[in-house]
């Protein structure tokens, strides 16, 4: 047991580490000798875990959405919490910055994947459970908008990178929302949507609160 947790320690801090590495160099200048340094295992320990640069890329990819976010009144609610969630924490986690930059460097695309294609899947299945209830307006087709609201909050969130270092990117997350949810959502649902700047704060904090209550 207590072998299985170091290894399961291990393993994260190695994640963390190339995580790191990925969102400053990007796939191409990264090196598994930055990686190794700044993880502080041996290259054996890490080798047990990641064969190469392209399986601990992948392995950053699948923990974009390793966040659970608290269930809300309506499914698009809990898109908007997606989205300003990731807005909050873009600045301070590693492991989104480098989901953001390795979906973005075709390289990185081509050896590993992307993250986009992970937050649609999600977003789809929320979007089309929202349509199902009624929540969105008849036009809408989940996928469509999925693929939408990724875009345009790739797009947004780099524009704050480039020109505030992610400073001002809830700001800029809140007012896309602002103006994407009223082509989305029916009108008795938009009315009720909390798209405010610090809303993704305010659920992170909920959410680890009930993490907490529930351990």
């Amino acid at each position: 047991m207590v072998q299985q947790e170091r290894a399961i320690r291990t393993r994260r801090a190695v994640l963390e580490a190339a995580a790191q590495v990925f969102a400053e160099h990007g796939y191409v200048a990264a090196t598994v000798a930055d990686i190794l340094k700044l993880a502080g295992v041996t290259k054996g320990a890490l080798y047990f875990h990641f064969d190469s640069k392209e399986a601990l890329a992948k392995g950053v990819l699948e923990l974009q959405a390793d966040q659970r976010l608290p269930t809300q009144e309506t499914r698009l609610q809990e898109v908007v919490d997606i989205t300003m969630t990731m807005a909050h924490r873009l600045p301070i986690d590693s492991v989104l910055r480098a989901g953001a930059r390795l979906s973005a460097d075709p390289v990185g695309r081509e050896h590993c994947g992307s993250a986009w294609s992970v937050w649609v899947v999600v977003l789809t299945d929320l979007l089309s459970r929202a349509h199902r209830n009624g929540e969105t307006l008849a036009h809408v087709q989940p996928r469509e908008i999925a693929e939408l609201i990724v875009g345009a909050f790739n797009g947004v969130q780099l524009y704050s990178y480039v020109e505030n270092n992610l400073g001002d990117v809830e700001h800029r997350v809140s007012v896309l929302m602002s103006h994407l949810m009223p082509s989305i959502a029916a009108p008795a649902v938009l009315l009720r949507l909390d798209m405010a700047p610090d809303r993704g704060a305010r659920v992170l904090s909920m959410a680890n609160r009930i993490e907490a209550t529930v351990a």
